[in-house]
């Protein structure tokens, strides 16, 4: 049963939380990231070790929201036509058909996209940007919502096709996925052993307690969240401070701050706010920067990472008051 579509932001945020951590333990900020990026039109490019609940996250946000889930195993064979689709000719009518691929779905786990080469990724990534595909000089809208989770392993290198830094920028967030605490694992191994399986949501006890229209209900309270001109500026300085940082060689673009802004309205609705402030940037800061950064080698070399170079560059821009 779905909800409804007079829900406020914030309870549809509660609603949306409510269902996930019934099946994915210990992951409240990607979860979070997850329920912004999904109102704000974006998508997630999600960066763990194998176990820490990837594919179990895509699965309940589908469960959740009653949405089509799909799931596509990149490797290095895949071609573009094996995402987007075909023309099969049937031998019966002699006529060729069209026959839509995986990525025609609400929900999409691209599982290890730097598995596939460079053809598949891009052939993605411009369905991801343009909400449609063109299949045989037609051009076929995606369904709407339309969400991408790409998942990364962050350990592995050999055999892959790391996405170029201008591919990653079509990504609104880069969420990790990091070991749950100590008490967090303890709670999942105690589900487990009471025979609660945790890879399936239904049998965790996810509910689809929303649908597509209240995303689009949530989308409209978005809109009228106030963004002042002060909030508008810092989020400029803020990516422009990363274009001179002097650890960073390549900043974030423009695109960057057009979807830290939205993200910031969402996650302001979220909290029942009215207007952005600050906090709510610096709050997406590292998720919506960290895979548009490139550092100096020589700042990689001392141990600075994309999300401690945001953390100095925060410091440096003092935010509106």
């Amino acid at each position: 049963m779905t909800g409804s579509t007079t829900m406020t932001a914030p309870d549809f945020y509660a609603r949306f939380r409510e269902q996930l951590v019934k099946a994915v333990v210990g992951q409240e900020e990607a979860i979070r990231l997850c329920a912004v990026a999904l109102v704000t039109q974006g998508h997630i490019l999600l960066e763990g070790v194998p176990g820490t609940g990837k594919t179990l996250l895509a699965k309940s946000i589908a469960r959740a929201l009653a949405l089509d889930y799909g799931r596509v195993q990149f490797t290095p064979d895949l071609m573009p036509a094996d995402i987007v689709g075909t023309a099969i000719y049937d031998l019966v009518n002699r006529t060729f058909t069209l026959r839509k691929g995986p990525i025609f779905t609400n929900v999409l786990l691209a599982d290890e996209i730097n598995r596939a080469p460079a053809k598949v990724q891009s052939a993605l990534l411009e369905a991801m940007e343009e909400r449609g595909v063109t299949l045989e000089g037609e051009q076929m809208p995606l369904p709407a919502p339309f969400f991408v989770l790409a998942t990364q392993n962050p350990i592995e290198y050999e055999g892959t096709y790391p996405l170029p830094e201008a591919q990653q920028d079509r990504f609104l967030f880069k969420v990790r996925l990091d070991y749950p605490v100590a008490a967090d694992e303890m709670e999942v191994l105690k589900r487990w052993e009471s025979g609660i399986e945790l890879r399936d949501p239904v049998k965790a006890g996810v509910e689809p307690a929303l649908g597509g229209a209240d995303v689009e209900a949530c989308r409209a309270q978005v809109a009228r969240v106030v963004l002042d001109e002060k909030i508008r500026r810092y989020i400029v300085e803020l990516a422009s401070a990363t274009r001179t940082a002097p650890e960073i060689s390549l900043g974030a673009s423009t695109r960057a701050e057009v979807l830290l802004m939205l993200a910031s309205r969402t996650a302001a609705a979220f909290e029942g706010s009215e207007f952005v402030t600050p906090d709510h940037v610096k709050a997406l800061l590292a998720p919506a920067f960290r895979h548009r950064l490139v550092l100096r080698p020589e700042a990689e070399v001392s141990g600075q990472t994309p999300d401690s170079v945001l953390e100095a560059v925060a410091s440096r821009v003092v935010p509106p008051r």
